[in-house]
């Protein structure tokens, strides 16, 4: 009787790490700023360009770093000078920074 107690509550873990992993695989489009973490924001410990979005959260401005392939990709817009637009993708947490895993991103007119 143990063992299928033990048994049910591992399960049951299990399909609570399953849904909280899939609630974090939503997409999400964010509408902000695109530049370059180095060039323009001149952030500390970027030696090499890297793509971000900086959202403006409440009185808060969040900055989004993009994924290596995304800011690989994207970054050649925004190198020198910002541009305002959108990117949609996966948002998750690395090292106390937000990463977008980056699927689509369109530029404002």
């Amino acid at each position: 009787m143990k063992t299928v107690r033990l048994a049910l509550l591992g399960l049951a873990l299990s399909l609570a790490l399953v849904a909280s992993v899939h609630a974090q695989d939503k997409e999400k489009t964010l509408k902000g700023t695109i530049t370059c973490a180095k060039c323009d924001l001149k952030l500390e410990g970027f030696a090499k360009c890297h793509t971000v979005i900086q959202v403006k959260e409440g009185d808060k401005t969040v900055t989004y770093f993009f994924d290596d392939a995304g800011s690989k990709k994207y970054h050649k817009p925004v190198c020198t000078e910002s541009k305002k637009g959108s990117a949609t993708g996966t948002v998750s947490e690395k090292d106390k920074k937000q990463i977008i895993t980056v699927t689509k991103v369109e530029f404002d007119k």
